[in-house]
């Protein structure tokens, strides 16, 4: 029976995961991050937070309390199609660090961390978002012509 249950809860946690850490500058001083997940089908509505080691920017669960510096600084939603945005107000310079959190029930927490560096931040546009999110579409579509051998001289 324990095998059963550790068999189980492991196929549980492996369909919990965070797919892709995006983020981009709205303008010079705010950064969005988006956090897109999976989670297993009919599945309830997950609990998202982002963190900065023990202090929490913001969470979607309402027994969760944000850190105080960051409650006019920081918000946090879920959009459709699992994806958990943060939007920060005055990023500060240098790099800083975001983990995304996903938790649904009482289920373990994926989580993933990423690195901004705030001079290198591209600005929230389609192409940005484009070149960070779909990188292995905008490779295929590149290299299309070449392998269905269309030559263009």
């Amino acid at each position: 029976m324990f095998f059963f249950t550790t068999i189980l809860l492991f196929g549980l946690a492996s369909a919990q995961k965070i797919i892709q850490l995006t983020y981009c500058s709205l303008n010079e001083h705010n950064l969005r991050m988006d956090c897109k997940y999976a989670l297993p089908a009919e599945s309830p509505e997950p609990f998202c937070k982002y963190t900065h080691g023990e202090r929490l920017f913001d969470t979607t669960d309402p027994e969760e309390e944000q850190h105080a510096p960051f409650r006019k600084r920081a918000k946090v939603r879920i959009f459709p199609g699992n994806n958990c945005r943060l939007l920060f107000k005055t990023l500060p310079n240098g790099k800083s660090n975001f983990t995304c959190n996903i938790k649904y029930a009482n289920s373990v927490i994926a989580t993933k961390t990423s690195v901004v560096e705030k001079k290198l931040l591209l600005p929230c546009s389609a192409w940005s978002v484009l070149l960070q999110s779909c990188s292995g579409l905008l490779l295929t579509l590149m290299t299309l012509p070449v392998l269905l051998e269309i030559h263009w001289l």
